[in-house]
């Protein structure tokens, strides 16, 4: 029987709930398929800088190297919050482990189920078709460049007295942006051959940069795919007016960041989008949405992303296709059976069919 080894990272918030789920879907296609799955657990985000005082300890990240996969709930919440740039704060930890496991691209992709096409806020006819990947840069930009803040005595202030100044830094290297290219044009010519790269080259001297070196690569290796520049502005606009129109979308860290959430909302909820972290070192799986503190420990979060989450890992990291196909088309028939968590009911939804987190978990696992 093979054996694969998961770092399991619930973090903060709804988190442990719905890694859960996750853990029991894993469960449930390893006794299907003949495969075991090993765990073990380790503190990212707040719950870290509760115990160690980093969000990051040196103990999770050699976990996750050690690991063949690792699955991630979700960090953060308002009891960490702070300005203070000297104090850690739970998102530093996603960035660490992304950076020290050589993550550079983020894989989210945006698709509609037909169940849930009422959850969108946009018209049916609006969000009819959409099936979208987007390519995310994850390792560069202004999440990653030089900071600083500092008192300034030459007028940063009120009324031109001393105040407070502050900088951060985007930055791309050509071999950054090189292979987050290859990734989408590689993504696109298994789906529709259709890339759409975002940038802002009509101000930005890194997505001038970003423009010409994805330029480059299509013409010379490409071609076959159709490739479409569009400014972040207008792309946030067109997400929300023609999103079918959109095949693979790719991106550099923050944009991609701000636009995926916005996609999200195309699905009718931040809880059905799951995300694939992808590079150099091992794998990392996530939901897309945040760790959700104000219904933690209520039962009630959405784990659909999270078990999405486990479906991409099957794919990317254990080439599991038809366990990764089984899971796709049981969330489907648990949600055209008109189960429902709190985040994608409606007013017509019956009360017996909205269910808690682990309830829902339970269905997926029936219908594998």
């Amino acid at each position: 029987m093979t054996t694969y080894k998961i770092c399991l990272l619930p973090g903060d918030g709804i988190g442990p709930e719905i890694i859960a789920e996750g853990v029991k879907v894993l469960d449930a296609v390893g006794k299907k398929y003949g495969m075991d799955f090993e765990y073990s657990e380790a503190l990212l985000g707040g719950c870290a800088i509760d115990e160690c005082g980093t969000a990051l300890p040196d103990e999770t990240l050699e976990a996750a190297k050690a690991s063949d996969a690792v699955l991630l709930a979700a960090v953060g919440g308002p009891k960490w919050d702070t300005t203070d740039p000297d104090k850690p704060r739970p998102e530093q930890g996603l960035l660490g482990i992304r950076k020290g496991l050589g993550l550079y691209t983020n894989l989210r992709p945006v698709q509609i189920f037909t169940s849930l096409a009422d959850a969108s806020t946009l018209k049916p006819e609006v969000i009819d078709g959409v099936d979208m990947m987007i390519v995310r840069e994850l390792t560069g930009g202004l999440y990653f460049g030089e900071r600083e803040r500092f008192y300034d005595e030459e007028g940063a202030g009120v009324d031109g007295k001393s105040g407070q100044r502050a900088y951060d830094t985007l930055e791309y290297r050509e071999y950054e942006i090189d292979r987050i290219a290859r990734q989408a044009f590689e993504a696109a010519r298994k789906r529709r051959g259709k890339v759409h790269s975002v940038d802002k080259a009509n101000v930005l001297e890194t997505s001038r940069m970003w423009r010409e070196i994805v330029h480059r690569i299509h013409d010379e290796e490409y071609a076959d795919v159709e490739l479409e520049d569009i400014l972040v502005d207008n792309c946030a606009m067109q997400l929300i007016n023609r999103p079918a129109d959109f095949d693979v979308v790719i991106t550099e860290n923050m944009f991609g960041d701000i636009l995926s959430d916005e996609a999200a909302q195309i699905s009718g909820s931040l809880g059905m989008l799951a995300s694939a972290s992808l590079g150099d070192g091992v794998a990392l799986y996530e939901p897309s949405h945040g760790s959700a503190p104000d219904i933690a420990g209520k039962g009630i979060a959405n784990p659909l992303a999270q078990i999405l989450s486990v479906q991409m890992m099957l794919q990317h990291s254990f080439n599991m296709l038809d366990a990764a196909n089984d899971i796709q088309r049981a969330i489907t028939a648990v949600l055209d059976k008109g189960y429902r968590t709190g985040d994608i009911a409606d007013a017509s939804t019956p009360s017996d069919k909205i269910v808690g987190c682990s309830k829902m978990g339970d269905l997926v696992v029936e219908n594998l």
